[in-house]
């Protein structure tokens, strides 16, 4: 009788596959660790002060701080007070990147966040709920000669959070406060060479702008982005992994349309979650080098999350689907317990991403945690997520305590069997454990590396030789979920091989004292895989 491939496989052969995907996954951790760079390079940036007295600010005018074009500058706020300076006509100037360098495609994305050096004044102090608010104008160009184009033009709000740790006394004045770093842009591709910000703080005492925010003495950005290098070697591993994952699942589909039954609901689920691996695999990413796709950071959020979601449901069907039970649970119905907590928590972190980064695509500048209703949503969203996920969670660990204890209970049968037979469904549930402890064992070293990659300084040097940590984080376990969906459509895929063949039918046939059932759920049109069937007896009675 015919089973998955994971049933008559030998010991020798399992040995044999799992070998070569563990040396895979090396080469996968060792590509990220010793051949990509870190992930993402993070650049200082201070501002310079321009100074633009025309009456009409809103006017477009671009105020480069370096080079023949360059603005007229201030050194600090005092020198503006003898010139006859006013706050309205001070413009904080950035160019990115620095002098003599240049922007890439290659960099993917690119994160500013803003600090602010705010010095303590006794008849300037920073108010309880003080909010800065600055107008911002955001510009590219790819060439030093050419003209600025507009790329964004906001008004900005940002709540300030700020400690004075010395007493508030005359001589501790010009102190600077400590203010937390707040987040200012992000845009979803680098299509250009060169990008201009100028930052206003408009003074409007009678509407309250910009008043009791203390003495702003210097605007200070920190530019994060992707690094080239690592881009392409990402690139090139899921232009890698892309053929592999799509030939094993057209090869698995193929074996399952062969069967003269229709496929059952884990079959389908496995070959869903090797669509949703595909679909993140596809690199898509190679046109951001020529087109300026802002959006690719909100769509590659949203091919994880499909990803993720299928792997959950997955986890939850393979238990469920060897519970060794009477229960009928071939239908995605009979899971709506264990599957509502990840559809609803799905959806919430998509709405949260959607008010995020989708808000992102016309509005750079936009962040949701920025207003209190806004911040009061987002942890709303992120708290019934988490709460899915808890849920989620005590589902799963529920379900797996109760197939180990189905298996150990079931073991109790094993020593009325022949020797032979006794033998076999050994090997199988030793097998299905296996595969079990692997699952776990993906999910941990997920949570460790990530926690590795937080808490170290991003890479470790033994002698000569310097491994990066984060890249090998992100390229390992990038990879160890493909082998892990590979190895999944491939173990699982129904064998042509007919386990009575290799063995004698003395051996084989089945008692009435034997009989005994794993569970029923998965069946060919003779009747139970082997991995699902020791027989019915028991079970029914």
């Amino acid at each position: 009788m015919a089973g998955a491939i994971i049933e008559n496989m030998s010991t020798k052969k399992l040995c044999i596959v799992g070998g070569i995907l563990l040396v895979f996954q090396i080469i996968a951790f060792l590509v990220g660790g010793l051949i990509a760079p870190g992930p993402t390079t993070a650049v200082s940036y201070m501002s310079v002060k321009c100074v633009d007295v025309r009456k009409n600010h809103h006017k477009a005018k671009w105020l480069m701080p370096w080079g023949p074009d360059q603005c007229d500058k201030i050194r600090d706020i005092e020198e503006a007070i003898p010139r006859e300076i006013e706050a309205n006509d001070i413009v904080f100037s950035v160019h990115i990147p620095l002098p003599s360098m240049e922007m890439s495609p290659w960099f993917q994305f690119m994160l500013l966040i803003l600090q602010l050096d705010i010095a303590f004044k006794l008849n300037n102090q920073i108010r309880e709920n003080a909010e800065v608010s600055m107008d911002v104008s955001l510009a590219y160009r790819d060439d030093n000669f050419a003209e600025w184009t507009e790329m964004a033009r906001e008004r900005v709000p940002r709540k300030l959070r700020c400690t004075f740790t010395s007493p508030k006394t005359p001589e501790h004045e010009g102190r600077y406060y400590e203010c937390d770093v707040l987040p200012f842009m992000e845009i979803g591709s680098v299509a250009h060479k060169y990008y201009l910000l100028n930052i206003r703080l408009p003074v409007n005492e009678k509407k309250k702008i910009n008043v009791g925010i203390g003495e702003i003495k210097d605007i200070r950005l920190v530019g994060i982005h992707q690094n080239g290098g690592f881009t392409k070697v990402w690139f090139a591993m899921k232009t890698f992994l892309t053929p592999s994952i799509f030939i094993i699942m057209v090869w698995y589909w193929r074996r399952i349309t062969m069967m003269s039954r229709p496929p059952v609901l884990l079959e389908k689920v496995i070959f869903a979650l090797g669509i949703s691996m595909t679909f993140i695999n596809i690199p898509v990413e190679w046109f951001s080098i020529g087109f300026d796709w802002t959006w690719m950071l909100l769509f590659g959020d949203i091919r994880q999350g499909i990803f993720y979601a299928m792997l959950l449901s997955f986890w939850i069907i393979f238990c469920g689907e060897h519970m060794m039970d009477q229960h009928e649970r071939n239908h995605i119905a009979g899971y709506w317990k264990q599957v509502g907590p990840i559809t609803v928590g799905s959806f919430c972190l998509f709405i949260f991403d959607m008010c995020e980064r989708g808000v992102q695509l016309t509005n750079p500048f936009y962040s949701i945690w920025t207003t209190d209703v806004g911040t009061e949503l987002a942890m709303a969203f992120i708290i019934v997520a988490g709460i899915c996920l808890c849920l989620y969670f005590l589902f799963l660990c529920f379900m797996v305590f109760q197939v180990f204890r189905n298996i150990s209970g079931k073991q109790s049968s094993l020593p009325a069997m022949s020797k032979v037979r006794r033998l076999h469904y050994e090997g199988l549930i030793f097998r299905f454990k296996f595969l079990m402890l692997i699952t776990l064992a993906c999910a941990a070293m997920t949570v460790i590396f990530f926690i590795v990659s937080q808490v170290t300084e991003g890479h470790w040097k033994w002698g000569g030789v310097t491994v990066q940590v984060n890249s090998a984080f992100f390229t390992g376990i990038y990879g160890m979920w493909n082998l892990y969906v590979f190895a999944l459509m491939f173990l699982y895929a129904p064998s042509h091989k007919n386990y009575g063949d290799d063995q004698t039918n003395g051996d084989l046939r089945v008692h009435s004292g034997e009989e005994l059932q794993l569970t029923t759920t998965i069946t060919h049109v003779d009747g139970p895989t082997e991995i699902y069937k020791l027989t019915r007896k028991e079970a029914q009675e």
